[in-house]
Formats: structure tokens, sequence, C-alpha cells
């Protein structure tokens, strides 16, 4: 247990990979979010203006939204920004200073691989728990939304009747026929006619999205019944209901789709064999879908790791189109394995996790094949050995000549080095170059 807590602590080296990876990943989850949701905010933005609905009402779909493309937006964003940093890194040499220390690279992308796993975990708890219930509430708040009822489009001198005992009109009508001066209603309930005059009036969906409602200002309501006397009352504000609740027809229960359900409520639905609105292959194959979606959450580092470097003094710009063709690829593939089990075409659990496999065949082996190529490959030493003199130094030694010999690395065991050591170590090193330096005389 306590090695596993040192393992997973993070060291300084895991704290600077951390700061690094934090302003990329936030700017790409930002990025690809605004994408994702720019489609459907044209279509709530046609629904605010064509529905008169109220600002409320277009936040509160916004919001059921952000959970579902955000479980598309965090692989993506982990993808950009690993592979971002690597690149940087081994273009600025970075990677060659920390192997030179001892450290692999697995062991330099380990903060990474912790960083995939738990979003891998929080993916888990999105695709099981959050998105089914996010997803009702946006079908529930948009149904509502686009059937609230009755929505007018008033015109200016048109007598309206949104019920059988109202009836209303405006002198002038403004902002597609939601926004109304010098309104009059003529309301009749419970034997009592109320007479209602206002100088500004606003159509709107209620904040519920049960009702259509009107908004008067500055205005007087006018009371009359066969028992008692007229009465009048004035008002700075009051809102009257046009078309209530019970006229929406209520939306369905969830869980007609099995989407709408969460993970513990598709097993039960396997376990007690309930398949009277939804049948047991498409309980099977979406179960299957989201346990395999986030198990390729962890692994996205070791892809990304693996396109992202680079040879020296070589500019390649093929590993982010193909990280991208393999994630888009992968994402599509399980969409498509998900289908034909649903649909009974294919096996379910080969059909399902074939995909998987595949991503993690490709994954895997090609990432820890390019770290012990880095650890382990062979390296180019210099080495000083004496030499026929060209010229006599002024001390009568024979010059050092530098001739380069391919000799294989050694595994390098790391350990614990102070800081001082370091400094000494690097100040030794600094000499002995200068020393030779100037024993090997002008060029």
């Amino acid at each position: 247990m306590q090695r596993v807590i040192l393992w997973l602590r993070p060291g300084t080296l895991d704290r600077y990979l951390l700061a690094q990876l934090m302003p990329p990943f936030l700017v790409a989850l930002s990025v690809v979010m605004s994408a994702l949701l720019l489609e459907r905010l044209l279509v709530l933005f046609n629904l605010l203006t064509t529905g008169n609905s109220h600002l409320v009402t277009f936040i509160g779909l916004l919001a059921t939204l952000l959970p579902h493309y955000l479980g598309q937006a965090l692989p993506a964003a982990l993808c950009v920004s690993v592979f971002s940093i690597i690149r940087r890194m081994s273009q600025n040499e970075e990677i060659d200073v920390v192997n030179s220390s001892g450290r692999s690279l697995l062991r330099m992308i380990r903060p990474y691989l912790q960083l995939g796993a738990f979003l891998g975990a929080l993916s888990f708890l999105l695709y099981g728990f959050i998105q089914p219930h996010a997803r009702y509430d946006f079908r529930s708040a948009f149904y509502f939304a686009s059937h609230a009822g009755w929505t007018p489009r008033m015109q200016s001198r048109l007598f309206a009747s949104p019920s059988p005992a109202m009836t209303f009109t405006a002198d002038k009508v403004t902002q597609s026929g939601s926004e109304l001066y010098h309104v009059f209603i003529r309301d009749i309930k419970d034997g009592e006619e109320h007479d209602i005059t206002a100088r500004r009036g606003h159509i709107r969906i209620a904040d519920d999205g049960n009702a259509v409602e009107i908004e008067l200002e500055d205005g007087m309501i006018l009371t009359t019944s066969a028992d008692d006397p007229p009465t009048v009352a004035l008002f700075d504000h009051s809102t009257r209901y046009l078309a209530h609740a019970a006229q929406v027809v209520p939306f369905r229960q969830r869980g007609e789709d099995e989407r709408e359900l969460t993970s513990p409520e598709l097993v039960a639905r396997l376990v007690t064999n309930d398949t009277t609105t939804i049948s047991r292959l498409h309980l099977l194959s979406e179960l299957h879908f989201r346990l395999a979606r986030c198990l390729t959450v962890p692994f996205i580092p070791l892809l990304a790791t693996a396109l992202a470097i680079t040879r020296k003094r070589q500019r390649d710009v093929i590993g982010l189109p193909a990280a991208f063709i393999i994630m888009v690829g992968f994402d599509h593939l399980m969409q498509m394995a998900h289908s034909m089990a649903a649909t009974g075409s294919a096996p379910y659990s080969p059909s399902g996790w074939r995909p998987l496999f595949s991503w993690h065949s490709v994954s895997c082996p090609y990432s820890i094949a390019l770290a012990c190529f880095l650890c382990c490959a062979p390296s180019w030493e210099t080495a000083c050995t004496p030499d026929k003199p060209q010229r006599a130094t002024p001390d009568g030694q024979p010059p050092l000549v530098c001739h380069v010999s391919h000799t294989p690395r050694a595994p390098i065991h790391p350990a614990p080095v102070s800081l001082r050591h370091a400094v000494r170590a690097g100040h030794d090193l600094l000499l002995r170059a200068g020393r030779v330096a100037r024993s090997s005389g002008p060029a």
C-alpha cells in the first residue's frame, strides 16, 4: 500500500507536466464544446424567437445539453492537449533531458495516464448516470417549450380570443407580435367581468414552460358583477395567463428509451428480463457501448504521445491529422457496432467490443514500442583519445582529437541526487570542457 501511495503521489516532474497540460486542455475543451453546441444553439435560438420563449427556458435547454456534448469533448480535448505538450517537449529536447536523468518516456507521461484514468471514471459517471437524466430533461423541456399552448402572432387593432371567455386587442404591436401597446382585455370568469386596460404588455411563455402569459404595465382593472357594485383597481405591474397548463398534454415518463436509463436501471431490467417497452438487444448494446467508451479514455495519452514525438530537425505534420482520423474513425466504428448489435445484425458482445480491442491494439503496442525505443536505443557518444600530434601544444602534450563511435546505451538506473551534487557535477563538466578546448588550440 505504501508503494501504491508513493506511485500515486505527484512529484516535481508530475506537477510540472500537469501545469503545462491544464491551459491547452481547457482551451481545447472550450473550443470543442463550442463547435459541438453551435448547431443546437441555432435550433434553440429559432425556438426562442418563433415561440416567444423566455430566456430562462433557453438557458435551461442549453444546460441539459452540456452533459451530452461533454462526454464527446473530453476525449478530444485530452488527445489534443497531450499531443501539443509532448510535441513541444520533443521539439525543445525536453524529453531527451528527462531520459538522460534516468526516467523513461512511460514514467514521464505517468501523470497523463493517471489523468486519463480519472477522466475514464468521470466518463463512467457521465455516461451511466448524468447523461440519461439530462437527455430526458432536454426532451421534456423542449416539448413544453414547443407545445406550450397558444402562442399568438398579434397584429395592430386585431381582436384575439385565446379562450372562449377572453378577448383582447392592442393599438400597436411590435417585435413579431410579442410587444403590445395600449392593451384592452375582456375576461369573464366566475360570473364576473374584468375589463383591463394597460399602457404596455408583453406576451411570453411562463418560466415553468407550461403556460402562456401576458405581462401588463401601468393599467386599470374594472370588475363588474350582477350582485356587487363595480370596482376599479389600479396597478403598476400585473400578469395574466392566456393559456393554462391544463391545455398542454403531459410529457411521457422517463424510461421509454434505453438512452434515458441509468446503468443500474439497465442492469436491473436485464436481470428481471423486463422487455415490455425496450427489447433485450437494445439494453445489452447500450450497456456494452457505455462500458466500451469509458475504457477507451485512459489509453488516449498513449496514442497521443506516440504520434506527437518526431525526428530531430524534421517537422512532422502527420501526427495530429492521424490522431484526429483515428479518434473519429473509432467513434464511428463504435456507433456502427452499437447499431448493429441493437438491430440484431451482429452479436452484441463481439460487435460492441471489437472496436475497443482494435483501439487498444493500435494505441498500446505502438506507444510501448516507441517508449522502449527511446529508452534503450543506441546513442552516439563522443570519445576523446590521443592521436598523432599535428601541432605541439604549449605544455608539449599531444592534442586530443575527438572520434565519434557508435556504442550502445547502457540501462540507466536513477539514483537520488541532491541539487548541490548536481550543480557541482555541472561545474566540473564545464571546467573539463574548457581545459579540452584550451589544449586543442585555435581551430
